[in-house]
């Protein structure tokens, strides 16, 4: 139960810092016509929190799924503690190759939106599809 709350607190935080930036640009964003770094940075920020909902419903229906396994729902947790100390460290590191520059913003964000868009497919690979013909519990995430 503890893990279940560290993913959950770990994944909110995420959720409200990137709210944060989202909500400081208003409803007037035009993400096609960005071109301020500022603007580019808060369009970044939108497409890692729409990618961090999908993970999160995808971890959900995970765990759900597997929900009368709880060494299995423990593991999944414990993964998901592990991949996000892993992503946090990771792009920290693209951020910081690119910390002379006004795009560092935009890399480590970009960083964050790729590597949770492969960790929703990992997941849904994992633990939502079946090896024969059954269909997979939630459709094939986007990317």
């Amino acid at each position: 139960m503890m893990i279940k709350t560290a993913v959950r607190l770990c994944l909110l935080s995420g959720a409200m810092l990137v709210s944060q930036i989202v909500l400081a640009g208003g409803d007037d964003l035009d993400c096609d016509k960005a071109s301020t770094t500022f603007a580019i940075n808060q369009c970044a920020a939108q497409q890692l929190q729409q990618a961090e909902a999908q993970m999160a419903d995808y971890l959900a229906a995970a765990i759900k799924h597997h929900h009368v396994d709880k060494e299995l729902v423990a593991a999944i947790s414990d993964s998901q503690t592990a991949w996000l100390s892993y992503r946090e460290v990771h792009c920290d590191a693209v951020y910081t190759q690119w910390r002379d520059g006004t795009i560092r913003g935009l890399m480590a964000l970009s960083c964050k939106t790729a590597l949770t868009q492969q960790r929703t497919s990992t997941l849904w690979q994992a633990y939502l599809t079946f090896l024969d013909s059954t269909a997979p519990i939630l459709p094939e995430p986007a990317k």
